[in-house]
């Protein structure tokens, strides 16, 4: 049953997300900010895919204890996916409401993703085994979880700015995206069922996406 509904679940995910950034990008024409969340939004499910389709065959075969290198991988490969997703979301944000300069808040942005990637490609991580530290998965993590602060509040504090009522909910769809992560990243190895949490934060990313959409179809 988990692997008929989750699977599906996935091929719904990745299929929309997909769908709406190649959709953004084709019509957004000149428009640097809808281009930008098009890109932003491929990216994120074609990251995604990496770990979620390995995932699905592990499900619907012979288990996940016999796909843990192909799991690894993905997950490693989301793992710096998703650190570009934030860079592109930062730039979403600097085209939307105008910002220049600001180079002291780019330089964060820059270290705090450089930071991510770079512990992400250390060896501690022994991504490939199955028993794979906790201690870098929260090592790793500290640089994302600060990096999506930073988003957090840019985002709340310039829709609030400019009565933005097209992106008033997009800082919250990144703290709903955070707060259903963090509880995996420490305890779904002890607590398995806490990795049910993967599906609402999914879901926040879905409306993130869906947030970039619809404002397009409103302003173009």
């Amino acid at each position: 049953m988990q692997a008929i509904v989750e699977t599906l679940f996935d091929v719904v995910y990745l299929t929309l997300v997909i769908s709406i950034g190649i959709t953004m990008i084709r019509k957004s024409k000149d428009n640097t900010q809808f281009r930008l969340f098009g890109i932003m939004a491929v990216v994120l499910g074609l990251g995604d895919s990496f770990h979620l389709v390995p995932r699905a065959l592990a499900l619907c075969t012979t288990g996940l204890e016999n796909y843990t290198v192909a799991l690894g991988l993905g997950k490693w490969i989301t793992s710096v996916t998703m650190t570009i997703f934030y860079l592109l979301l930062y730039y979403v944000w600097r085209k939307r409401y105008n910002v220049q300069g600001q180079n002291q808040i780019t330089a964060a942005v820059y270290i705090l993703c450089a930071l991510r990637v770079a512990l992400c490609m250390m060896p501690q991580n022994d991504w490939l085994s199955a028993t794979a530290p906790l201690s870098w998965g929260i090592y790793r993590n500290i640089p994302f979880a600060l990096l999506g602060l930073l988003i957090i509040v840019l985002f709340y504090q310039s829709a609030k700015k400019n009565k933005d009522t097209a992106f008033r909910w997009m800082w919250l769809t990144i703290v709903l995206s955070f707060g259903f992560y963090i509880p995996v990243v420490l305890w779904a190895d002890v607590y398995p069922l806490v990795g049910i949490l993967m599906i609402p934060k999914t879901c926040a990313y879905v409306w993130t996406v869906l947030i970039g959409y619809n404002a397009m179809k409103k302003e173009m």
